[in-house]
């Protein structure tokens, strides 16, 4: 007998989705979902992404994508010299993302961020990096696997060029 797994997919956050039973262990993150997520998306401050199941309301995790901009100083030297000497680049912000403590540890934080790299990339506005802010230790960590690049040495703000991004879509 084969289990049937039920198709996982990612769409933008809506008032369809079942957000109150949502609980990362992180109260900002749950919060911001069930209380502030749909506003930001109304007014054009954040883009919402739910993680869901077919046929299931309740997110199994979120993320969140925003526009920015990293000042050329900012960058490390070696970038920094490649790139025209306007005062700041364009950049893409992941502000936030989070998993349903239920289902964390199945590689579920990983499918959302190459999905959000997968949607800049698609993306016709320009961005030189897709930048984080690490809420901790572990988030950071998480993040270097990835290639992130922290703007100062041990800060928990990082960043990856677009360009290294599109590498893992070869």
């Amino acid at each position: 007998m084969t289990a049937v797994v039920p198709a996982l997919r990612v769409e933008a956050l809506s008032d369809q989705h079942d957000r109150e039973s949502f609980a990362s262990g992180v109260e900002p993150l749950d919060r911001y979902l069930r209380q502030q997520a749909g506003q930001d998306a109304r007014r054009r401050v954040a883009s919402c992404f739910v993680l869901i199941r077919e046929k299931d309301r309740g997110p199994i995790g979120y993320y969140t994508l925003a526009a920015t901009s990293i000042a050329l100083a900012e960058l490390p030297e070696l970038l920094a010299k490649r790139l025209p000497r306007y005062p700041a680049v364009p950049a893409t912000l992941m502000g936030r993302l989070a998993v349903d403590a239920r289902y964390q540890g199945q590689g579920h934080g990983e499918f959302m961020l190459f999905d959000a790299f997968s949607r800049v990339l698609r993306n016709d506005i320009a961005s030189y990096a897709f930048v984080v802010d690490a809420k901790d230790d572990t988030a950071a960590r998480f993040y270097s696997r990835y290639r992130f690049i922290p703007f100062v040495e041990g800060g928990r703000r990082l960043f990856v060029p677009m360009v290294e991004i599109a590498k893992l879509f070869v």
